[in-house]
Formats: structure tokens, C-alpha cells, sequence
């Protein structure tokens, strides 16, 4: 099992995992950016858990995901929406105040916000992952779940700089925004290769 081919496989994930994940972590840390402080730790905790899911799930059928055409510009969709409700979100909160009370469905919101961005922009980590534990299904699983710990502290600390540096929002807001345009592209040209 702890063979220096796993190890190795393992290493080569973790860095795989940190190179990618950070405009991961840039959704979320916008996402719970407008939750007052209690809620935020459980919204990146049951998003980031749900994520973690969505990823293993994901890296377990890679091969199989690789022949669906179409994926990555639904993914690229996907994250333009959540880029829509983001950019809606901070023009409302022009001036952001951190009270003790969130409004109404905003965990929930929070929540379902970080799952679908997380789930449209992992495509790739997950298939680069997958191609690197090779047939070691535990470095496979373990270098996802390192990589979502990491994910979610950083997460954190992003949300903490948001909330005092508000341009920051806008720019990680055009980095999201930037993602999302490079798979409906790369999407958009898979299709066209297979309609061509």
C-alpha cells in the first residue's frame, strides 16, 4: 500500500490539487463573504464536505467522464450563473455590514453556491488527480481530501480579506468570471470538433 510508487503518486496529487484549487477557493471565500462570522465556518464546512463528495465521486468515473461530450461547457454555464448571483450579491451589498443575523436562506444559498462552482470548476483537478494515483484508488482519495482541507482554510482566509478589502471581491469575482469563459470555450470547441 505505502509502496514509493503511491507515495510518489500521492506527492504529485497534493501538488496537483495546490496548483488548481485556488480559484476554488476564491468561489468560496466569495460565497460566504456576506454571512455573518458563526454561519460561515458552516457554510465552507457543509459545502466544502459536499464538494469533497462530489470529487471523489467525479475521480472514481474520470475515465468515464472523459468521453462526455459536452461536460465542460455545461460546467463553463454553470459557473457564468454563479458568477451572475455573485456580481448581483455585491452590487446589493455596496456597503457590507457584518451583523449577527443572515438573512433568510442565505446559508442555504451559501451552501448550494459552493457546491455548484466547486462541481463546474473541478473537472479538471479531478481528471489530472485521477491520471496521477493511477491505480491507487486510497492516494486518490487522500490527495482529494488534503486538497479540500487545504481548500477550505484558504477559503476562510480569502472571506476574512474580502470582508476588509472589498475591491478584492470584484477581482476575484473577474477570476471566476475568467474560468468560467475558458471551459465554455474549451467546451464549446469540443463540441465543435465532434460536429465538424
Amino acid at each position: 500500500m505505502f509502496t514509493l510508487s503511491a507515495l510518489a503518486s500521492l506527492l504529485q496529487v497534493i501538488l496537483i490539487d495546490l496548483t488548481l484549487a485556488g480559484d476554488n477557493a476564491v468561489v468560496v471565500g466569495l460565497a460566504v463573504r456576506g454571512l455573518p462570522h458563526p454561519l460561515r465556518g458552516r457554510a465552507i464546512l457543509a459545502g466544502v464536505a459536499a464538494a469533497a463528495i462530489i470529487r471523489v465521486c467525479l475521480a472514481i468515473v474520470a475515465v468515464q467522464l472523459l468521453a462526455i461530450i459536452g461536460l465542460t461547457l455545461a460546467g463553463g454555464i454553470l459557473l457564468l450563473w454563479v458568477c451572475w448571483r455573485m456580481f448581483r450579491e455585491l452590487r446589493q451589498q455596496e456597503a457590507p455590514t457584518a451583523s449577527d443575523e443572515a438573512p433568510p436562506g442565505a446559508l442555504r444559498s451559501a451552501i448550494i453556491r459552493i457546491i455548484v462552482a466547486d462541481l463546474s470548476m473541478s473537472l479538471d483537478n479531478v481528471l489530472a488527480v485521477a491520471g496521477a494515483a493511477g491505480e491507487h484508488l486510497w492516494v486518490l482519495i487522500s490527495g482529494l481530501a488534503i486538497s479540500v482541507l487545504m481548500m477550505a482554510l484558504a477559503a476562510s482566509l480569502i472571506a476574512r480579506l474580502l470582508e476588509r478589502f472589498r475591491w478584492i471581491a470584484w477581482i476575484g469575482l473577474l477570476i471566476v468570471l475568467g474560468v468560467a469563459i475558458e471551459l465554455i470555450i474549451k467546451g464549446g470547441g469540443e463540441i465543435w470538433h465532434v460536429v465538424s
